[in-house]
């Protein structure tokens, strides 16, 4: 970004721009930050802002690289701990690569409690980790009492505990509190009246709240309310009254609403009045005196910090070593009115971790401090007030009974780590063999987390299978910060298992270029999934996950999901025999625009948008791949020719005939072809419309039917803008002279815009009937005949629709289609930014929260690991946009029960052994013989082998299993569903769990 010019470099920041907006997005431009610490916590806060887009970051540290640092900051490398360079000089060209329109620069200079801290007036926001507690109060008193005041963040972790507290001033203005989009409600009604009443269409919710206020636009008949903001009393959950109406026009029809989004300001308190009576935020409702009893075990830990240092002593990296914070506890400045009782067990897991670090907490506690920067320096959502606290006692609590020596230090990079989780678990994930299935911005950063806690290391034989199909494209960079600008159309996979390798040379990984779906289980055979330990999801579409679900359900492999879209994140926990799997719940599906709608009906700018982007895929895609498709199966030109001719149908035929006898031969040819496009969209549809609906058209109830706009007066220009019109057939004649590889520059192209004479009285020929005598096929058989001389007629170039690439004149097309389309409707139509969000399904997404997801996704998989139990696990869910953070506890599995004492859960899987002669009897009598009770129904996948009822399927009994399946030669083994009958009150019949039948007899008998 630009920050003279204001400009914003969409193909770098296009999905952040959907999260932030561009006024935000503009503060962030022109803001300097001063962050110090490069410790874990600091170099997350570092990497996340960056990547974000301020101004200028001026990183603070003093300290030199140690062994320790390369287990808690990823951008030191043993090199650099060999050379004695100190940490923010190590860090500083990795951090600056991360983002070219960012100024970073470096200090070494000494930040105590002597410090002149002047220095500080120049930054918008102060950033404090790894600072004691009288640096942080001095610091924090100093930003709060300029003026304007210097917003204040400081960061502390220790061990299985970090915190942090944000000072934004007296008075902090925010201009969107919550960062969601406004929803448009269709009007039903507006009354005249004191007060008037409106009432949304179909009994819809308007989610609305009393003394909020809302927008109207496109009201007929009472047009005095267009572009004015009510405020509004709630009268129901559909409906609201708006002041006085009476004097206005009586409502006609149409128009809709959405919320008016005021600012919010909010007060802060300096630290050290906090410190008495803390405003805290509780992540876990399960234990929520947590919060209160972290604040009070971390600052007995600062106490204990000050009083040692008095002696130049330091935490000790021992666990043997003195460290008794709890002493302190009790002198503490907490107000004694919300002080929660002291947490024994947490003090006491605080004190011998406290010299520890766990990157994964680094990295989720690092991307909520991050969104609170940015928070800072744009005024853009709710800020936290004013203290977090994130604790992993669950993690440690299991751990306290294992001898002292587990927790000592070797002199390796996984001494921080082992200080938290002991020397058997570390290689317990030194030999973990996971498969991630996503290499985007939750896999670079999940990498990011195996690469700090050692995970798939070579020399424990263990290793990281990543999979990823796609290439490396600009917009990717400002998330997934393992790739740079020189990646681009690279391997996803590959290039990020490199940047792993950097981080951590002891791993293992093997990259692949491969999707996860039904056409690899060749290469993700259950043989593989065997080999594994666990499995973990980077993915971005609930189809992916749903069939990467099923496959570890089937494999009895653990699976560790996640997902964010924009400031939103979840976490969710899948463990074999503990808890639900992915599938065991289903969203609600995705609302679809009724076809009717998008063909004539558009009342809404989505409307619109859809419709160009359907017309793209039909005019770009589907029908030029049924073309290519129809050529590859027919490839005698001769021959279907012949067949033509006598009358003989050939599937497809038509729409191929249909293409090939409009396909443009020459550039001229698409200009014309534009040409008709625009008037067959733009104006004949729309006069046909009209025919048939008149303007007065309206129902039952008296409401209009449509406020479509067309100029009959001019129908060849609609009034409409020359700009967007010529942009429309500009990339209409571009795009088809690249499909039909008759291409020009764009600067060649003259347009006529001369009325084109129509016969109105014309009409389509019936498809289905179209005679073979007709001129039309008779002119596609002549240019079969021709085409047997050009053999490159019968191939074209179907387009993929790509929203990145501004040159290509995808969206080009599409934002000007939708525009021209809205404009006939009365519609307002979008900016570009907002069109390819829409056309192009983009999910907003920032740095920020894809750190705090695999963060929490990394903590997760340290006790899937250690076996922990079920009360163990949390899910995640946030918004660190509001700010809120909920953790939660798995959900259980769930048992079916079939009859007597007989029952299943999705984890159970049965097995059945046969033979070449076995046959549906046998399996059967096996079935009941080894599990008690007698299958009713047998399916294989969508076929029915065995179903009582069904005629004939009773005298399938006699035949064998490979008969009745026909599986491939080397095929070992079918999963079958089968059916039971139920208890004696009940009608249907009870599904039973899956059943694995194994084509051919085990190696010495049935079971293992």
């Amino acid at each position: 970004m630009a920050a003279d010019s204001m400009e914003i470099d969409d193909s770098l920041y296009s999905r952040q721009r959907y999260v932030l907006g561009d006024t935000a997005m503009q503060k962030m431009a022109q803001s300097s930050v001063f962050l110090s610490g490069m410790g874990g916590l600091g170099i997350e806060i570092a990497k996340n802002i960056v990547l974000a887009g301020v101004k200028t970051v001026t990183l603070h540290d003093t300290k030199q690289c140690e062994v320790w640092d390369l287990g808690i900051n990823f951008f030191i490398r043993q090199d650099d701990v060999f050379n004695q360079r100190t940490r923010v000089e190590a860090v500083f060209p990795r951090i600056v690569e991360l983002n070219p329109y960012v100024h970073v620069e470096k200090s070494s200079s000494t930040l105590d409690d002597n410090t002149d801290l002047s220095f500080l007036r120049k930054y918008q926001c102060v950033i404090l980790t790894e600072a004691s507690l009288n640096l942080q109060k001095r610091v924090n008193e100093f930003c709060h009492s300029q003026e304007p005041p210097v917003r204040f963040i400081s960061c502390s972790a220790h061990g299985i505990c970090v915190r942090v507290f944000c000072d934004f001033g007296d008075d902090f203005e925010v201009s969107d509190p919550t960062g969601e989009e406004p929803k448009e409600i269709f009007i039903q009604s507006i009354t005249q009246g004191s007060p008037g009443v409106v009432t949304c269409m179909d009994n819809r919710p308007h989610g609305l709240q009393n003394g909020q206020s809302v927008l109207f636009r496109e009201v007929n008949g009472m047009q005095e309310l267009n572009g004015s903001t009510r405020p509004v009393t709630v009268l129901s959950p559909h409906s609201f009254s708006i002041e006085d109406t009476s004097h206005l026009r009586p409502y006609a029809h149409g128009g809709f609403f959405a919320l008016v989004k005021t600012p919010m300001t909010f007060s802060f308190e300096t630290m050290e009045k906090q410190l008495w009576g803390p405003q805290v935020l509780t992540p876990d409702f399960s234990k929520p005196e947590a919060p209160l009893q972290i604040h009070a075990a971390m600052l007995a830990l600062d106490t204990f910090q000050e009083h040692e240092s008095q002696y130049g002593l330091n935490l000790p990296r021992s666990p043997t070593a003195r460290c008794a914070p709890s002493s302190y506890c009790g002198t503490l400045p907490v107000n004694p009115s919300s002080q929660a009782p002291v947490n024994a067990e947490l003090v006491r897991c605080l004190s011998r971790t406290a010299r520890g670090a766990l990157p994964p907490l680094a990295a989720a506690v690092g991307g909520l401090a991050s969104q609170e920067a940015l928070k800072a320096l744009t005024g853009k959502f709710s800020p936290l007030q004013q203290w977090f606290y994130l604790d992993a006692i669950e993690l440690f609590r299991p751990l306290q009974s294992l001898p002292v020596e587990e927790f000592s230090s070797r002199g390796d990079r996984y001494d921080g780590l082992r200080a938290c989780i002991g020397e058997s678990m570390c290689l317990e994930l030194h030999k973990l063999r996971v498969f991630m299935v996503g290499c985007g911005a939750i896999g670079c950063e999940m990498l990011k987390n195996f690469a700090m806690l050692g995970v798939g290391l070579a020399k424990c034989s263990g290793e990281v299978f990543i999979t990823d199909p796609d290439l490396i494209e600009k917009s990717n960079l400002n998330r997934q910060f393992l790739f740079r600008p020189y990646h681009i159309q690279k391997p996803k996979s590959s290039t990020a298992a490199a940047a792993t390798l950097e981080i951590n040379p002891e791993l293992q990984v093997d990259a692949h270029l491969h999707k996860v779906c039904p056409a690899t289980e060749g290469t993700y055979s259950d043989a593989f999934y065997s080999r594994l330990h666990l499995v973990v999801t980077a993915l971005d579409n609930v189809e992916a996950r749903r069939y990467v679900d099923s496959r570890s359900v089937s494999n009895q492999k653990a699976l560790l999901d996640s997902g964010t879209m924009g400031t939103k994140g979840h976490t969710e926990i899948i463990v074999p025999n503990l808890t639900e799997s992915y599938n065991s719940h289903r969203d609600p599906p995705e609302e679809e625009i009724p076809f009717c709608t998008l063909k004539s009906f558009p009342a809404v700018i989505e409307h619109t948008i859809q419709w160009a982007r359907d017309k793209f895929e039909s005019g770009f895609t589907q029908k030029p791949s049924t073309y290519n498709l129809f050529w590859q199966t027919h490839s005698s030109v001769e021959a279907v020719l012949q067949r033509m001719q006598s009358r003989e149908s050939l599937e497809g035929a038509f729409q191929v005939i249909k293409l090939l006898s409009k396909r443009p031969s020459q550039w001229e040819h698409c200009i014309i072809l534009a040409r008709l496009k625009f008037e067959k969209y733009f104006k004949k549809k729309a006069l046909q419309l009209l025919h048939s609906f008149p303007l007065d058209t309206r129902l039952k109830d008296g409401s209009k039917y449509t406020n479509l706009y067309v100029a009959q007066s001019r129908p060849t220009s609609y009034f409409m803008p020359h700009l967007i019109r010529h942009t429309w057939l500009l990339s209409c004649v571009s795009t088809a002279g690249l499909i039909h590889m008759t291409y020009q520059p764009l600067d060649c192209v003259c347009v006529s815009f001369q009325p084109i004479e129509t016969d109105e009285s014309a009409k389509k020929p019936d498809q289905q009937k179209l005679a073979l005598s007709s001129e039309e096929e008779r002119e596609a058989i002549t240019q079969l005949e021709g085409a047997i001389a050009a053999r490159h007629w019968l191939q074209v170039s179907p387009m993929q629709f790509e929203k990145d690439d501004d040159a290509n004149g995808h969206m080009d097309f599409v934002a000007s289609a939708s525009a021209l389309r809205a404009r006939m409707y009365a519609i307002e139509a979008a900016d570009r930014l907002k069109t390819k969000r829409i056309a192009g399904k983009i999910i907003p997404a920032i740095a920020t929260s894809t750190a705090a997801v695999a963060g929490l996704v990394a903590l997760e998989l340290i006790k899937v690991v250690g076996g922990y139990g079920f009360e163990s696990f949390k899910n995640c869910f946030f918004n660190l946009a509001i700010p809120v953070v909920v953790l939660t506890e798995t959900a259980p599995v769930k048992r079916t029960h079939i009859r007597d004492n007989i029952s299943f859960s999705i984890w159970d899987r049965w097995t059945i052994y046969g033979h070449d002669t076995f046959t549906l009897s046998d399996f059967i009598s096996a079935v009941k013989e080894k599990y008690g009770i007698e299958p009713t129904m047998v399916v294989h996948g969508v076929k029915m082998l065995y179903v009582p009822v069904m005629p004939g399927h009773n005298k399938r009994l006699k035949l064998t299993m490979h008969k009745l399946i026909k599986p491939p030669s080397e095929r070992r083994y079918v999963d079958l569903t089968v059916s039971f009958v139920a208890e004696a009150d009940e009608d249907e019949d009870r599904p039973g769990p899956p059943i694995r039948y194994h084509l051919h007899r085990r190696a010495g008998g049935e079971t293992p």
